[in-house]
């Protein structure tokens, strides 16, 4: 009998995200908070320039996106925000970009998960994914569950191609 597998991925929803992003912007065009205010959220193809007159309003205007990400199931450990950037005057920006693709060190968080919940898996890494193969796909789907339910694994998961 043949080998089963699947692929462990992280990637995010682009229209998905392009949506959340543009009723983020709605609703700050329209919240009485933000009214006067030079909030603004630019989505490029690989992030986001968020930009506020303070600290406390990019915030607000994070915290506006974070909900309509969630909304659109887009998973909010998949945005990864670097450090704010002072600019002219009190006014602030951040960058934000999405988690694509699983780095060396969260692979190796996976494989040691699944080789210490169950060592007939196997797991290699391709590129930025992770390959995981059994020979029952009743182990694989216990795998899946068992990735699901870590909490060591720090990025959203999704599993393809599943044979």
């Amino acid at each position: 009998m043949a080998d089963s597998s699947f692929d462990v991925v992280s990637e995010v929803n682009h229209p998905e995200v392009t949506n959340a992003v543009d009723q983020a912007r709605r609703e700050i065009s329209t919240r009485f908070d933000f009214k006067g205010t030079n909030c603004e959220i630019e989505l490029t193809k690989e992030e986001l320039l968020l930009s506020a007159p303070d600290e406390g309003k990019l915030k607000q205007l994070i915290d506006v996106l974070q909900t309509k990400l969630i909304k659109r199931g887009v998973a909010v450990n998949a945005l990864k925000l670097e450090d704010i950037e002072k600019g002219a005057g009190q006014s602030v920006r951040q960058k934000a970009s999405f988690i694509a693709g699983i780095e060396a060190e969260s692979a190796k968080k996976i494989h040691k998960a699944i080789k210490a919940a169950m060592p007939k898996v196997k797991s290699q890494s391709m590129d930025q994914k992770v390959r995981v193969t059994a020979k029952s796909k009743d182990d694989l789907q216990a795998v899946m569950q068992l990735l699901k339910g870590d909490k060591q694994i720090d990025i959203p998961l999704q599993f393809n191609n599943f044979r």
